[in-house]
């Protein structure tokens, strides 16, 4: 999801390339007035190249959480009140698009693109999508009878996705101090 301009908004579900045999990475970020920097990754426990599989994106004014499957695997809650940042004064477009990232997100960019494996392609079935679209000078009125806005996770899927973090994340800027030597960014502190 991504809305337009020079400090856009944007959430980041993608793909990165692997070497064959090598699990598949999914990498997360939230990026907010053009700033991002809010990178987690996964290694799926599955091929997703054998079947389809749901990827899913809950978007609303209390949290964003990424969804594989129905599993929850990220959460990202609007700290606003703390100034962390959070996307929700602009609306977004949905973006998909192959790219080539080799220099950063495949192993670092140890791993280069197989040209000769090209033409690339990605399949898409049943895509749906549940908005709140409302007119110009309105206040929220017209949204508050969808169900997913005031959502937020339940124990059960809190527990589901601290057990995937656990198990399958690869990467959490939150812990990487490396990246942060000046500390690490401020939701950090109340980040699952």
């Amino acid at each position: 999801l991504k809305n337009e301009g020079s400090t856009w908004d944007e959430i980041d579900f993608e793909f990165l390339g692997n070497l064959t045999g090598d699990p598949y990475t999914v990498h997360t970020n939230v990026i907010t007035g053009g700033k991002g920097d809010r990178e987690q990754q996964f290694h799926l426990w599955f091929d997703p190249t054998v079947d389809f599989h749901t990827y899913s994106i809950l978007w609303n004014p209390h949290v964003i959480v990424f969804y594989v499957d129905g599993t929850p695997i990220r959460e990202f809650k609007n700290l606003d009140s703390t100034k962390v940042p959070f996307p929700k004064s602009s609306a977004m477009r949905i973006h998909s698009s192959i790219w080539n990232a080799d220099d950063w997100a495949t192993r670092g960019g140890l791993v280069k693109t197989d040209w000769t494996k090209a033409p690339f392609t990605a399949s898409y079935k049943n895509f749906s999508t549940q908005a709140c679209i409302w007119p110009s000078g309105v206040g929220t009125y017209p949204c508050n009878s969808y169900p997913w806005l005031a959502k937020e996770l339940d124990a059960a899927s809190l527990e589901r996705l601290l057990w995937v973090q656990k198990h399958y994340m690869v990467y959490n800027y939150c812990i990487d101090r490396e990246r942060f030597p000046q500390g690490l960014p401020p939701e950090c502190a109340a980040t699952t």
